[in-house]
């Protein structure tokens, strides 16, 4: 199984990519979770770069929805600006709107337990988009403060079994929506 895991932070040190390197680590036997390290690289959505019909887009656009065309779910991870998602995030989002490859695609979002509102504005954007958004509570992660490296993450005392648990139960909802599709 394969999870595609994007950050909202372009920081280096961003703790909501520590965030997904750690679920990364914790991930079940059989569960390969990647890290897009390049939502960056995405330029500003412009629908006339954009004819879906011909297969045209940007580069890093296309290779975006190649990523999630492949991955059996996505989690995402973000940190909240001024009350809202980051620009990059929502400009990646933007470029799938209307290519669909997020209908129907199980997506989970981890919230670092600061991103109220930006996890609210996510839950819409991903609803409007069609994409399975995954609503359970286990995927609140309390951080033990806004700076975590991923040994200090992996070594704390409750953070790795609630890691753990979220991503088993997220692999097992991939799982069950498979077996309701095939069925």
């Amino acid at each position: 199984m394969h999870i595609l895991a994007i950050s909202g932070s372009l920081r280096a040190t961003s703790s909501n990519t520590t965030l997904l390197k750690a679920a990364a680590a914790l991930a079940p036997a059989g569960v390969a979770i990647a890290l897009y390290d390049r939502l960056g690289d995405l330029p500003h959505f412009n629908p006339d770069l954009d004819d879906i019909e011909r297969g045209i887009a940007p580069p890093a656009v296309l290779a975006f929805r190649a990523l999630l065309n492949q991955a059996d779910g996505v989690l995402i991870c973000s940190p909240e600006y001024a009350h809202g998602v980051p620009g990059t995030l929502k400009n990646a989002l933007d470029w799938v709107v209307s290519s669909g490859e997020l209908l129907g695609k199980p997506v989970a979002l981890l919230k670092a337990s600061r991103a109220t509102y930006a996890h609210a504005a996510l839950k819409e954007t991903l609803s409007v988009i069609l994409a399975q958004i995954v609503d359970e509570e286990w995927l609140s992660i309390p951080l033990p403060g806004n700076r975590v490296d991923l040994a200090g993450l992996l070594a704390h005392a409750e953070i790795p079994a609630l890691l753990g648990h979220a991503m088993a139960a997220f692999v097992h909802t991939i799982h069950a929506g498979r077996s309701e599709t095939s069925s």
